[in-house]
């Protein structure tokens, strides 16, 4: 076999491969790309872009239920066409997706196409060819979770993967599992008009472990789908009818979303030829602050290392896997702080540290409710809960979870400020503008100030000879 000499070779041309290149590039040109299977990456493909694309159809329709009560008529006569809604989603995809093809092809012959194997810790077998390489990145990313009795019932189950190529909206939906995938897909089909029923084993709803905010994004679901919670769901196929179970429940459907999880797709790498240990997903251990497997000269990066399959995360370890792959002495990164968002109506987001990462009696919690906040009803958006955790002795924030308008933009000023290290204080001193949703953070703030131990002895304002300089100065 014909053997190429590399510095790095990258497996993988999903986000974190192709950031990791960018770091590459900066210090050698000699380097391989290596991919497998359909290229334009996972958010591009099948996750982020499309989804949001037919979330953001299914709201502009649901819209149209609170226009009456505005003296706007008729918006009952609005249809849904769902042929035409699908081949809307793949039009944006394809976009999308298009743009990250003509990113990757630019590579050229950096680019080989094919399943990569490792030979030992330096060589890998692609397309019968020999890739020798100084430094090696595993970045193959991520698949859904099928169990095998379920994958043999072909097409009639879908997942993230192939949920977009449908040719036109089923009538009828199960939805197994209520992680961020199943919340979102199951409300946005729910709000264009499909009967759909949502089934949360553990009662759990997008990551989140508080149970009053838990139970304000039940709620908010419960008004687009069916929720079966607290049973495992059971699949039976007779001739073309399927039916889904879950505890006393029963209901036939047309099609089953199974969203159940993601597994790494580091099987059939070879990694048992590196002598490493691996946990239960075939992960091999690793440095989370450098992504070094072991001792070797190979990193691990994005959804391929099992730990937080988001894009900006896998971003991140781009980063850090391509910056540590070209450099002798390897560097710790510090990561930022966690931010998970699901783009549900109200978005569910999750900021620092969950409540049950907590130590609940040593925290104070601020509280608000959007049902008689003034922008929130203004845009008829008034439903929602923000619990916000901090430090009851120092008034350090430390977290939050929401079901809350605008989650989005809460949750992002709330990494923001939780990065910085700032207290309850320091994010009262910030400007609020008057009507905006982020008055309901404030609110918010200003109950957990009383039950903070380290009270400051000024008001929100700074005094003049506590802050010399103007902001504008």
């Amino acid at each position: 076999m014909h053997t190429l000499n590399v510095d790095v070779a990258v497996i993988g041309a999903g986000t974190a491969g192709l950031v990791a290149l960018r770091e590459i590039r900066q210090v050698t040109d000699r380097f391989v790309l290596i991919q497998d299977g359909p290229m334009g990456t996972t958010c591009a493909r099948v996750g982020c872009m499309p989804s949001k694309v037919l979330i953001q159809t299914a709201e502009d329709y649901h819209r149209r239920t609170a226009l009456a009560k505005k003296g706007i008529q008729n918006a009952d006569a609005l249809r849904v066409d769902g042929a035409e809604v699908m081949r809307y989603v793949r039009k944006l995809r394809d976009y999308f997706t298009g743009g990250m093809i003509e990113k990757t092809l630019r590579f050229g012959d950096k680019l080989i196409r094919g399943r990569a194997r490792f030979l030992d810790v330096h060589r890998l077998e692609v397309a019968g060819r020999i890739i020798e390489a100084k430094r090696i990145i595993i970045a193959t990313g991520s698949r859904p979770i099928v169990p095998k009795p379920w994958a043999a019932l072909g097409n009639r189950i879908l997942t993230s993967d192939t949920i977009f190529e449908i040719d036109t909206l089923p009538k009828s939906l199960a939805v197994i599992g209520l992680g961020v995938i199943g919340a979102e897909l199951g409300q946005a089909m729910g709000r264009l008009g499909v009967d759909v029923v949502g089934i949360a084993r553990s009662g759990r709803i997008a990551g989140l472990s508080d149970p009053e905010v838990t139970a304000s994004a039940v709620d908010a679901l419960s008004q687009d789908m069916t929720l079966w919670s607290g049973y495992t769901a059971r699949i039976t196929a007779d001739g073309n009818t399927l039916s889904v179970s879950a505890g006393p429940y029963k209901k036939e459907v047309q099609a089953i979303l199974v969203s159940v999880g993601r597994r790494p797709n580091v099987d059939d790498l070879g990694l048992e030829r590196l002598g490493v240990e691996r946990d239960d997903k075939g992960v091999p251990r690793y440095n989370p602050e450098t992504l070094q497997v072991g001792d070797l000269p190979i990193f691990i990066a994005g959804d391929a290392n099992a730990k937080d399959p988001i894009l900006h995360e896998a971003w991140d370890d781009g980063r850090v896997a391509g910056y540590n792959a070209v450099r002798d002495e390897l560097a710790c990164f510090k990561r930022r702080t966690p931010l998970k968002i699901t783009f549900t109506d109200p978005n569910i987001v999750l900021v620092g540290r969950r409540r049950d990462q907590l130590d609940i009696n040593s925290c104070v919690v601020g509280r608000v409710d959007f049902a008689d906040q003034g922008r929130a009803m203004i845009q008829d958006k008034n439903h929602g809960l923000l619990k916000l955790y901090a430090d009851s002795k120092s008034g350090r924030l430390l977290g939050a979870e929401l079901c809350a308008p605008a989650g989005e933009h809460l949750g992002h000023l709330l990494a923001w400020a939780i990065q910085r290290e700032m207290t309850v204080f320091d994010a009262l001193r910030m400007p609020f503008y008057h009507p905006v949703i982020e008055e309901g953070l404030r609110s918010a703030l200003q109950a957990m100030t009383a039950d903070i131990a380290e009270q400051p002895h000024f008001p929100e304002l700074a005094f003049c000879d506590e802050s010399p300089t103007s902001p504008l100065s």
